[in-house]
């Protein structure tokens, strides 16, 4: 990642970083001590990501950073500088939704929808390292990210179709 070198002074108390978000490299001025939930929010307009607990229990505003998935609550803004950040709109294509959030859409993987953002990035991570988990491993895989509505049951479905899915269109290739 080449970063950005400008002549421009930083404000007092502020960092420049460079990050590539949703596969778009962003330099920005920010608080170092900003979390990246509010960075994503408020400075870049990334409303997918939620606010729920604030203090990493929930799940709600997951995110990939450096393919790893995060509670973009307990990460700072200083953190991400040289990294790659995927958040629930980096994973739609042509803006279309992509095999696995139309496989929680499909199967029922959200009924309020708040904590679904943050399960479809946690899915997404352990599908990137694991594209057959058991249905233990999905579980394990999600047991940071809290769902008062659904059961889980709509959500591992998600999971265990889009793994389906996925060897399906392996096979034909």
């Amino acid at each position: 990642m080449e970063y950005e070198k400008t002549a421009q002074p930083v404000k007092a108390g502020n960092i420049r970083i460079s990050f590539e978000l949703n596969g778009v490299l962003q330099t920005i001025e920010t608080d170092p001590a900003l979390r990246l939930l509010d960075l994503l929010r408020e400075q870049l307009q990334m409303r997918g990501t939620k606010i729920s607990c604030g203090i990493g229990r929930c799940g709600a505003c997951s995110v990939l950073l450096d393919g790893h998935v995060v509670n973009a609550c307990l990460v700072l803004a200083y953190q991400i500088d040289g990294s790659h950040v995927t958040t629930i709109e980096g994973l739609q294509i042509d803006g279309e939704p992509d095999l696995l959030q139309q496989c929680f859409l499909e199967e029922g993987g959200f009924q309020c929808g708040y904590c679904t953002p943050g399960m479809i990035m946690a899915a997404k991570a352990l599908l990137d390292e694991n594209p057959s988990p058991s249905q233990s491993e999905i579980i394990e895989a999600l047991s940071g990210n809290l769902c008062r509505c659904t059961g889980y049951g709509g959500i591992i479905r998600a999971v265990e179709r889009y793994k389906l899915e996925k060897a399906k269109k392996g096979s034909v290739l």
